[in-house]
């Protein structure tokens, strides 16, 4: 996005990316629905996090209508992959579900309906990546409980991290989002500087972030 990166740059960067056919014809059916899908020079980079990494146990924050999941599964690649999605919005529970009924991949993808919040409160399992794309305004309470349910050396990859340049610049702040950039701001403060994590913001697409769980205590 022009607020983050010159738009030439972003452009000449995405001219360089060659989807999948069936990524690249689900990403253009979103585009045309101006869908809330991940970027693509954004899942480019988390194709090459996940074949460095090779997760087989994986939970989003935020499934929309399931491109995220399908990308992911379809990179992956593996038989013995599960991702659980989570997504409280009926309409996109329901197209995500349509949607991943209509396409091949392997592995498992599962859709948990419900609050973000609430979903990880009642989650008892370790995940190799975590991946949040959900309520801007909520990665700071979303970090404690994606922590523990974490593996040692897992990924956390939040995206949408500078929210426009708001985040990064003060002149680009919206009044009404104040809220949100400041709660942005302290989640990229604490992954950037806790003791247990090793943390890289990235100016792709609207801003991510990756992070590795190098401590077991997040207090």
């Amino acid at each position: 996005m022009e607020l983050i990166n010159k738009e030439f740059t972003t452009k000449y960067i995405k001219s360089l990316i060659e989807e999948d056919k069936e990524i690249a014809d689900f990403r253009e059916v979103c585009d045309k629905r101006k869908l809330p899908i991940i970027h693509e020079e954004v899942a480019n980079f988390i194709k090459v996090i996940l074949q460095l990494h090779k997760p087989l146990k994986i939970l989003e924050l935020g499934t929309a209508v399931g491109f995220s999941s399908f990308f992911m599964a379809k990179t992956i690649n593996d038989d013995r992959l599960v991702i659980k999605t989570v997504e409280r919005r009926n309409s996109f529970i329901e197209e995500a579900s349509d949607n991943l009924n209509s396409y091949k991949y392997k592995g498992k993808i599962e859709i948990l309906p419900g609050d973000a919040l609430q979903v990880l409160k009642n989650l008892d399992e370790k995940f190799d990546l975590i991946f949040i794309d959900a309520a801007k305004s909520k990665y700071l309470d979303f970090l404690p409980y994606c922590f523990n349910l974490l593996k040692k050396d897992g990924i956390i990859i939040s995206d949408n991290v500078l929210y426009k340049g708001m985040i990064a610049n003060e002149d680009f702040v919206e009044r009404r989002q104040k809220t949100i950039v400041r709660k942005m701001r302290k989640y990229l403060k604490i992954i950037s500087n806790h003791k247990s994590m090793e943390s890289s913001v990235l100016p792709l697409g609207d801003g991510v972030a990756i992070t590795i769980k190098k401590g077991e205590n997040y207090e």
